[in-house]
């Protein structure tokens, strides 16, 4: 019943030639309910231009495909139908005008309608755009990238222009530790795989006013790092960004392991320090001022610039870790990564995560004015659509998301999202940011519309009391 639909699966080899083309390329894509698709193409070998369609029952071919009887060089064209049992039947499609054509008239009907888009069956924004996702797929498994998409070459914005620094719509926060103010929201971007697609997001990004950039050793196999150090050094903003690194990521969760993994992320980088660094776990059969010392001495080393802390840490041993460093004169533990969101997490999403959104989590942040980089501080969908009492298609959601507190802050936010005019999914954001000790939301928005929707959080300001009947309902009312 749908339009159109994507692969959830794209496999790809291609052969590349001298110049850097595909000369010949195939593709394997496979789609729910069992179907698989296989294409092929290329400019220097001859393959047989015909579409085939396998069923159970019979398959269908179109000779010359690209045509359909629109090229009067190949001559009418034809719908072959071919059963079990069944004698070939041919659909003849006797058009003499070029395909080309057909196209010319979509668009201009489109433009005399006021339309933007190609009426049904022509091919909408949305399916052309999930046609270049899919190419992006392809390109990628077969390591497709031309010349002028390498950060060599790609010094300026897509528009064509150097970098603009001016940007105000985020605005930035101290931190204490930190000697430049940070971005009030921190940019995540592990899913790119390629420059030229990295940077569109950074640049934007940064040409809002966000200077705060998180990665992680683990992250994309090692690729968020690199893509980010040619991108600081390309556009040369080194000075005005703030990195976030973080190492030792179970099971490698051990003291010995954060200096080197911390060399290695520096290469990538291109750069000779983190601004702020996190363990990415804890490992606690690990005595906790092990831990401390090994980040202490990257700080005296002066590859760690700013805090440092933990990422999935819990209470009693943040406590541990900052108790040994007063008794022994090292720096202190000085920021968290822990999830924190309006809705409590449950159980863990991955094993080893920890939430930081219950009442005694927010006290302790509270009293110690703990910054805390909030990862998931949007709840991963539990404020949009994809949610709500009668939906259980997303076993996680379910899992890690629902229940009856959750669901009434849920509710709340819908109301208040209604008054302002924003949606669920921003009320949840701006909850983050209104915590009475430094919260930073961590956010990962994949295309251009999801950085600009999750911007429109930063306009709204809640009171104390907004945050806390977000929390606990139900009499406070925004009037």
């Amino acid at each position: 019943g749908l339009p159109f639909t994507e692969p959830d699966k794209v496999v790809g080899a291609a052969h590349l030639g001298q110049s850097g083309v595909d000369e010949w390329a195939s593709a394997l894509l496979q789609f729910a309910g069992g179907i698989v698709a296989e294409l092929s193409c290329s400019i220097s070998l001859d393959q047989d231009n015909v579409l085939r369609i396998f069923g159970t029952k019979g398959r269908i071919e179109v000779p010359d495909f690209w045509f359909a009887g629109g090229n009067r060089d190949v001559g009418q064209g034809r719908i072959d139908l071919i059963r079990a049992g069944h004698a070939r039947e041919t659909i003849s499609v006797n058009e003499t005008r070029h395909v080309y054509s057909f196209e010319v008239d979509g668009a201009g009907e489109a433009i005399l309608a006021g339309r933007q888009e190609f009426a049904w069956p022509g091919m909408s924004w949305a399916d052309s755009l999930g046609t270049l996702r899919v190419l992006d797929k392809w390109r990628a498994a077969v390591g497709l990238e031309y010349e002028i998409e390498k950060p060599a070459k790609r010094l300026n914005t897509i528009v064509g222009r150097p970098l603009r620094t001016d940007g105000k719509a985020i605005g930035k926060r101290a931190i204490p530790g930190l000697p430049k103010p940070t971005s009030v929201v921190a940019l995540g971007f592990e899913d790119f795989r390629t420059f030229s697609s990295g940077s569109i997001l950074l640049d934007a990004f940064f040409e809002a006013g966000g200077n705060l950039f998180d990665t992680g050793y683990v992250y994309g196999a090692g690729y968020t790092e690199t893509l980010l150090g040619h991108w600081l050094r390309n556009r040369g903003v080194r000075e005005q960004s703030v990195v976030i690194g973080k190492g030792a990521h179970s099971p490698l969760c051990y003291p010995d392991v954060i200096g080197k993994q911390l060399a290695q992320s520096l290469d990538r980088l291109q750069t000779d320090h983190v601004d702020i660094y996190f363990m990415h776990r804890d490992n606690p059969d690990v005595p906790v001022g092990e831990f401390v010392d090994a980040m202490d001495a990257e700080v005296k080393a002066g590859r760690i610039r700013g805090p440092f802390g933990g990422s999935n840490w819990t209470m009693e041993r943040m406590d541990e870790a900052i108790a040994y460093a007063e008794r022994t004169g090292k720096q202190k533990p000085g920021a968290l990564s822990n999830n924190f969101s309006l809705a409590e997490m449950l159980e863990p999403i991955w094993a080893g995560c920890v939430t930081s959104s219950t009442d005694d989590w927010k006290a302790w942040l509270t009293a110690r004015q703990m910054p805390n980089f909030a990862w998931s501080s949007q709840g991963r969908g539990f404020f949009t659509d994809r949610a709500g009492r009668d939906k259980h298609d997303s076993e996680e959601l379910v899992r890690v998301w629902y229940s009856e507190k959750n669901f009434g802050r849920r509710d709340r936010a819908i109301e208040l999202a209604n008054r302002l005019g924003k949606s669920p999914i921003h009320v949840a954001l701006a909850y983050v940011l209104a915590q009475p000790f430094p919260s930073v939301p961590l956010i990962g928005p994949r295309t251009l519309d999801e950085l600009e929707d999750s911007l429109r959080a930063l306009d709204i300001k809640l009171s104390p009391e907004d945050v806390a009947w977000l929390d606990n309902g139900p009499e406070r009312r925004r009037a």
